[in-house]
């Protein structure tokens, strides 16, 4: 399951707070950050620290979230699963060893900018935070980022292929607005 949004949206922290809900319903869950799959920084940031177009294609790795992590999980893979590829503080392997999923387990990957990726959710919940609120919400250093998450927006359209919406414009009360198949 892939929970979708800016930062300002929290999506590790709803992912977390889903994760921890699901064990007592007889479903064990783990959350592996898509921030654990950026690229290096000399691939990252080949534009320049504050380029939003890089932001928005060139930091997930997303072959190496699909091929360490959803892959190994769903149909025909090993049932283990990298937790994190990348130590982007120390800009190096994060050398972590795979872990097994639980069976009846849930993965939770919570991050920013993972729709029209190909990347095989069977769920995708997206925090919808309008671009008023990324403006008022987003810290000045993280400002640069704003056009990215204007061109998904408009690119991708992440409300139309995201099987629940959460209006996440107040981090407080968020509003579902669309429920999709959940079985």
């Amino acid at each position: 399951m892939a929970v979708d949004g800016p930062d300002v949206a929290r999506p590790v922290e709803l992912a977390t707070a889903v994760a921890e809900r699901l064990p007592p319903l007889g479903r064990p869950a783990v959350v592996v950050p898509a921030g654990g799959f950026l690229r290096p920084a000399s691939l990252r940031l080949e534009h320049g620290r504050t380029d939003p177009d890089a932001r928005y294609t060139d930091w997930l790795d997303s072959g190496a979230l699909a091929r360490e992590v959803l892959d190994r999980v769903g149909p025909g893979g090993s049932g283990e699963y990298l937790p994190v590829l990348w130590d982007v503080e120390r800009d190096r392997a994060a050398r972590a060893v795979p872990r097994p999923m639980q069976h009846r387990g849930v993965l939770l990957v919570p991050g920013a900018l993972l729709q029209g990726l190909g990347l095989a959710f069977d769920v995708v919940v997206h925090l919808r935070v309008a671009p008023p609120a990324r403006r008022r919400r987003t810290p000045q250093e993280q400002a640069w980022e704003l056009p990215a998450y204007d061109r998904y927006d408009d690119e991708v359209d992440p409300v139309s292929l995201a099987d629940a919406v959460v209006l996440a414009d107040s981090p407080d009360h968020p509003a579902l607005v669309l429920q999709g198949r959940f079985s």
